[in-house]
């Protein structure tokens, strides 16, 4: 295994996806590169067995599926999530501080770490709405240089900010723009980078996103740093996988849903009728009926896979006694009594047949018992759409940082993975 180029690989995908808008394109250019055409969800569908397809949803959650020469029954389904925690950008967001400078108004998406966030460049990307020929129309904007910054507050005017601090978003985390004689060219700049005039910006989606690059460190090399590694490490090892593999038997189906950091609860979150619609549109297009749709639900399997946390060796107490993921040592199993997480004997045992099929390592995640955990997914998805699941994830550390650590070796256990999965 090529551990090394997969990274490098992997780095140059997120270079290219400050935002769940980019990742999404990107993810879009590389289905089409490999011979997958594009359905709209306002027009007729016509699926043919032996076809590769894909579509989009509000331009930040994608469903790629393709359908064997001869349906045996069952789908195959990966799902993941775009986003990640971070600042969104207000509406009429320039402010002034002091009368001397210009600061943007920003609010807190998902639940992110918010000290990273300090003293390092940072840039604004997303997306902006226009109107042409009647059409409301999306582009995609990315800033592509350092513009704000959020500064600290110096260690002279705070003695006691090493000894922990509560952060007021509002007040505190607010990005410096420029001086005062930047008063009124934001949105401006915004359109520039977009190509359109400031008045045909109709609305938009911006968000802050970390400009450092991500990195191969380690004494050996075995670490990676960069932001957005959850959840855009497991979308981008599970497509690697999703294309490679053969997909005679079953309908593959490679989702990456939105807004998994604040609950998925939108029209192109896991919770959404997204998988419904395209599975049951699937199933009509191919002339199948109400009960072979529930038929091959009854025999399909979906990995749900969203990074998992790593024993952090500065903080080795805050893992479970023995259930304790590392970095470079294999995809995780995630468990949890309360569902949480929606792995069960079943699930779970059938998930690591394939991972010994593709002879990659397996891990287990339990949170300790005392300290609740986090949710993903998989739950969330079987609302709408009922399946044995199984929740995985790539051990990581610093998880809702804007500069995420994980490992050198992992990305290429889930591409392998999948790979036997989708096969």
């Amino acid at each position: 295994m090529d551990f090394k180029k997969t990274s490098r690989e992997l780095l140059s995908f997120l270079e290219k996806c400050p935002t769940c808008f980019q990742a999404v394109d990107q993810m879009k250019q590389i289905l089409e590169k490999n011979g997958y055409s594009q359905l709209k969800e306002n027009e007729k569908w016509n699926i043919a067995p032996g076809g590769r397809y894909f579509v989009i949803r509000n331009g930040s959650a994608i469903i790629a599926f393709a359908v064997p020469g001869k349906l045996t029954g069952g789908y195959r389904i990966v799902a993941s999530h775009s986003d990640s925690p971070g600042f969104k950008i207000k509406e009429n967001p320039e402010m002034a501080g002091d009368q001397k400078y210009i600061k943007l108004n920003v609010e807190r998406y998902g639940g992110m770490l918010c000290a990273p966030w300090f003293d390092r460049p940072l840039s604004v990307a997303g997306r902006i709405i226009v109107k042409e020929n009647g059409k409301y129309s999306s582009r995609l904007v990315n800033v592509d240089r350092d513009l704000v910054m959020i500064v600290n507050l110096a260690i002279h005017m705070d003695r006691e900010a090493n000894d922990g601090h509560k952060y007021n978003v509002q007040k505190e985390m607010l990005p410096i723009y420029g001086s005062i004689e930047a008063k009124g060219t934001f949105m401006s700049l915004i359109a520039e980078a977009a190509g359109v005039k400031e008045e045909e910006i109709l609305g938009h989606d911006l968000f802050l996103y970390n400009r450092q690059k991500g990195v191969i460190w380690g004494a050996d090399e075995e670490f990676i740093s960069c932001g957005r590694l959850d959840d855009l490490q497991c979308a981008y090892g599970s497509l690697q996988g999703f294309l490679q593999a053969e997909k005679q038997k079953h309908i593959a189906l490679w989702c990456v849903f939105d807004n998994e950091e604040v609950g998925s609860g939108t029209k192109q979150g896991a919770a959404s009728t997204f998988l419904y619609d395209t599975l049951t549109r699937m199933n009509s297009s191919l002339g199948c009926t109400q009960e072979d749709y529930l038929i091959n639900l009854a025999d399909s399997f979906m990995i749900s896979a969203d990074n998992a946390h790593g024993v952090h060796p500065n903080y080795e107490e805050k893992a479970d006694p023995v259930n304790r993921p590392v970095i470079n040592g294999g995809i995780v199993v995630k468990f949890n009594a309360n569902q949480k997480y929606c792995t069960d004997g079943v699930s779970a045992a059938m998930f690591r047949d394939v991972c010994r099929e593709a002879g990659v390592p397996v891990q287990t995640f339990v949170n300790r018992s005392d300290v609740p955990g986090g949710s993903t997914l998989g739950n969330l998805s079987n609302t709408r759409v009922a399946l044995n699941t199984v929740d995985i994830g790539l051990p990581q550390l610093a998880m809702h940082s804007p500069y995420e650590t994980a490992g050198i070796r992992d990305t290429e256990y889930l591409i392998r993975a999948a790979k036997v999965f989708f096969s």
